[in-house]
């Protein structure tokens, strides 16, 4: 038999989307891998963006930043920032 070409045509309307959004030949890996699965999660945006930027205020505060630059920096309270330099990964 010979290969299958697919296409996005060949998709319905959300499975589409998918695909034009990472390409068919990843949306093709993700089929492959993850396929028939009752569901696969993607975290929001923001969330990722909230877990980048807690990662950095750690750093920097490892680094010696005081916690009320780092509030001041990243727009946040000095209680959230010291809660969060100190609470365990």
């Amino acid at each position: 038999m010979d290969k299958l070409i697919i296409s996005l045509e060949d998709l319905s309307d959300r499975q589409r989307e998918i695909a034009e959004i990472v390409g068919i030949e990843n949306y093709i890996k993700l089929s492959k891998r993850f396929g028939g699965e009752d569901s696969i999660y993607i975290q929001k945006y923001s969330e990722i963006i909230k877990v980048v930027r807690n990662n950095e205020i750690r750093t920097k505060y490892n680094d010696g930043h005081n916690i009320s630059e780092l509030a001041k920096k990243y727009n946040l309270s000095e209680r959230y920032v010291r809660k969060l330099c100190h609470t365990k990964i």
